[in-house]
C-alpha cells in the first residue's frame, strides 16, 4: 500500500478496530481507551495519514491554541499583545494554555486540541515531541514557536531573536564604560536563548581580550527569585563584580534588591542590564538599561504565519530571526574607583 495514501479504513482493519473508532481518534474524542488510541496513533503515523483540511466545519469556531511553559508575568503579556494584534482584526479567538514552567504540554493537552480543532498552535518557549507533531500535522492543524526552547525543528515555522547579539551588546556597553568583573546571570542551561545570551557575553569578553572568570557566570531561570539569589552569592564574594548582566528584566530586579539589602548603590556602586525591554523597566528608580527583544513583532510574525497556513497559503520565510539592540538607561555607569 503508497504511504500517505491510506484511508480511514485501511487504517481501522490494520488495528483491528472500527472506523468509528479511527475517527474519534483523529477527531480527538475522548471515549477511546488509551491503549487503542495509541495503537491507532501508531498506525497512522506508520501510513503518513493526513486529514484534509476541508473537513474543518465552516460553522467551527475560529480559535488559535496559545501555549506558554509560563504565563503569569509582563513576558507573557507581551507576547498575548503581539497575538491579539493580529488575531483581533481577524475576528479569531484566543485559547490560551500554560504548562506549570514545563517546556512539553501532556497528552491529555493535544487531546484537548484535537477536540476544538484550532486554526493552528503557537507554542512560546515549549516543544512537541514527534508523536505530538504527528498528531497536529494528520489533522492539518499547523504550529509555530516563538522563542525555541532547543534547537528549531526543521520544517516547523519559528520566530526568535538574535539573542547572541543580545549577550554581545550588552556585555560590550559594560566593557566600554569600563567594567572588568562583569557577571552574567541566565535562564536555564538547557533553553536556547539561555546558551546563546551566555556565548555573546563570552565572545564580547574575547573580542578585547579580557580574561573571563567561570565563577562570574550563574545558571538559574529567569524570574526575579532566581536574580536576587545569584546576585547575593556575587555580591558576597571576596572580588565582587562591578556589573552584572542579567538574562531577563525580571532576574534584572532581583538583582537590584540584592545589592541594595547589601548597601550597595545603582549605578554608582553596581551596574545592572536586563533583558527584554518590559514596559516597567523605564519607570524603575532607576530606569533599568536592557536589550530590547521585540517580544510583540515575534509573536506577531508567528501568528501571521499560522493563519497563512490555515487558509492553504505559503508564509514568505518559516524561519525569522528579528534584531536584538541595547537601550542605554541609568543603571548602568563606570565601576566605581580602584
Amino acid at each position: 500500500m503508497a504511504k500517505g495514501r491510506s484511508t480511514i479504513a485501511d487504517i481501522a482493519r490494520e488495528v483491528g478496530v472500527s472506523v468509528p473508532t479511527v475517527s474519534k481518534v483523529l477527531n480527538g474524542r475522548l471515549d477511546v481507551a488509551e491503549a487503542t488510541r495509541a495503537r491507532v496513533e501508531a498506525a497512522l503515523a506508520r501510513h503518513d495519514y493526513r486529514k484534509p483540511v476541508s473537513t474543518r466545519s465552516p460553522s467551527s469556531p475560529r480559535l488559535l491554541d496559545l501555549v506558554f511553559h509560563e504565563a503569569e508575568n509582563l513576558w507573557a503579556q507581551e507576547i498575548i499583545k503581539g497575538v491579539e494584534r493580529v488575531c483581533g482584526p481577524a475576528r479569531v479567538g484566543v485559547v490560551l494554555s500554560e504548562l506549570g514552567g514545563s517546556h512539553r504540554p501532556p497528552q491529555q493537552w493535544i487531546d484537548d486540541v484535537m477536540a476544538r480543532r484550532p486554526l493552528g498552535v503557537l507554542l512560546v518557549l515549549s516543544e512537541l515531541d514527534d508523536t505530538q507533531r504527528h498528531q497536529l500535522e494528520s489533522r492539518s492543524i499547523p504550529y509555530a514557536v516563538v522563542d525555541t526552547q532547543g534547537e528549531p525543528t526543521p520544517g516547523v515555522p519559528a520566530v526568535g531573536s538574535n539573542n547572541w547579539n543580545g549577550g554581545l551588546v550588552a556585555t560590550r556597553h559594560l566593557i566600554g564604560l569600563g567594567h572588568r568583573r562583569i557577571a552574567v546571570i541566565t535562564g536555564p542551561g538547557d533553553v536556547l536563548c539561555s546558551r546563546a545570551r551566555v556565548d555573546g557575553y563570552r565572545s564580547a569578553h574575547d573580542g578585547v581580550g579580557l580574561l573571563r572568570d567561570p565563577q562570574l557566570v550563574r545558571w538559574g531561570s529567569f524570574d526575579a527569585e532566581s536574580g536576587y539569589v545569584h546576585a547575593r552569592a556575587l555580591l558576597e564574594l571576596p572580588e565582587r563584580p562591578t556589573a552584572i548582566f542579567a538574562g531577563s528584566d525580571y532576574q534584572a530586579l532581583g538583582v537590584m534588591r540584592a545589592a541594595r539589602e547589601l548597601g550597595l548603590r545603582i549605578p554608582e556602586d553596581l551596574s545592572v542590564v536586563g533583558y527584554d525591554n518590559l514596559p516597567i523597566t523605564e519607570w524603575l528608580n532607576p530606569p533599568i538599561t536592557t536589550v530590547n527583544q521585540p517580544l510583540r513583532e515575534m509573536a506577531a510574525l508567528a501568528t501571521e504565519m499560522l493563519l497563512t497556513l490555515a487558509s492553504g497559503g505559503r508564509p514568505a520565510s518559516t524561519q525569522i530571526e528579528l534584531l536584538t539592540e541595547l537601550v542605554p538607561r541609568a543603571s548602568t555607569a563606570p565601576p566605581p574607583p580602584g
